[in-house]
Parts: C-alpha cells; structure tokens; sequence
C-alpha cells in the first residue's frame, strides 16, 4: 500500500498530476479541491494517497487532507460508486459540505455533481448516515454552527412541504442548541398544532 508521496511537482493536468519521488514520476488522480491548492510545477508536495488496484489497471489518488482521504475510501465502499464518482464528489463538495448534505439527507445537492442521479444520491444518503466519521470533518463552533442547525431544519421542513414562513416560525420556537434530529421532530410536532 502507498500511503504517501512526497516529492517534486512535475506536471499538473486536471485531474492528473506528475509527482517526482527520487528518479521515479508518480502518476496521481486528484479531486479539484486538492488540484486548485497544489503549489507550482517544480516545488515540493506532500499528497495522502490510496493505492488502487483493478484487474485491467493500478491507480494512485491523491489527496491534499486526510479527511478528503477518509471520506474517498467511505465513499468507494458504497455499491455503484467507483474511484472516478468519489473523485467527482470530492470535486464538487468539501468534505464538511457532504457531512452537513448527509446529516441534513439533501439529496438535491448531491444530484447536481456529474454523475449523481437522484437514485445514486438517495443510496448515497442512505449508506452514509450512519458512517460518516465525526473525525473526518473540520470542527465548527459558535453561531455558525447554530445557524447551520437552523439551516437544515428549515431545509429539511422546506423538503417535507412547509412553506418559509411556516418553517421558520417553528424554527423560531426552538430552544438553543436543539440537534438537528431533534429540532425536526419538535418542529413538526409545533406545526402540526398550529394547524
């Protein structure tokens, strides 16, 4: 297994690059979200890779942070989504945008990457509910954390057919530091006494 590579960045062509380690040129498929942070052709780069190997082909991924990493290996585990579909995902969302997409079961967002239809996205929320690692994502704190609760509650009233004034009324009803699970249920159970 290669784990890593460090070593002379020698040609970057999205969304391959060319890693020189001591004589020998890595080929490395990276997300857009680790190729737009690479440093220059010529300087020093440090990729967390996984090793991929096919009956037809041996692959090499890269990645800028370990959580992208982590979250790439949860995501090829899921039946239907190979290398190229993860690489997709992880060009299009950061790994804490797809942790606030699964937490709060938005399935639009995640049809709107290449190559998620709705039922690819359906399977994809369905599997990683209960799989996405707390240690993958990058903390949060304060008020952008609350207003990210709030945020998906509002989204997930909006997806179950309340208006915005309904929502964000129950929402205005919430005690401080509701979970989103419990922030659902308490607003449904309001709305559904305000009728």
């Amino acid at each position: 297994m290669i784990g890593r590579i460090a070593g002379l960045l020698l040609e970057k062509h999205p969304p391959l690059v060319l890693v020189d380690v001591n004589g020998i040129g890595y080929e490395i498929d990276v997300p857009m979200s680790t190729f737009c942070r690479l440093p220059g052709i010529g300087e020093q780069v440090t990729l967390h890779t996984h090793f991929w190997v096919r009956e037809d082909a041996h692959l090499l991924f890269g990645f800028m942070t370990e959580p992208e990493r982590v979250l790439f290996r949860q995501l090829t585990k899921i039946s239907g989504i190979g290398a190229r579909t993860g690489l997709a995902i992880l060009s299009g969302l950061s790994v804490n945008d797809l942790h606030q997409i699964v937490v709060s079961q938005d399935s639009t967002r995640l049809t709107r990457i290449p190559g998620i239809g709705k039922k690819t996205a359906e399977r994809l929320l369905l599997e990683l509910r209960d799989k996405i690692s707390p240690a993958i994502t990058l903390p949060e704190t304060g008020t952008a954390m609350a207003s990210s609760i709030d945020k998906d509650i509002l989204n997930a009233l909006s997806a179950l057919g309340y208006n915005d004034r309904e929502a964000n009324w129950a929402v205005g009803q919430l005690s401080e530091g509701v979970t989103i699970s419990d922030g659902i249920m308490q607003s449904l159970r309001l709305l559904s006494k305000a009728k």
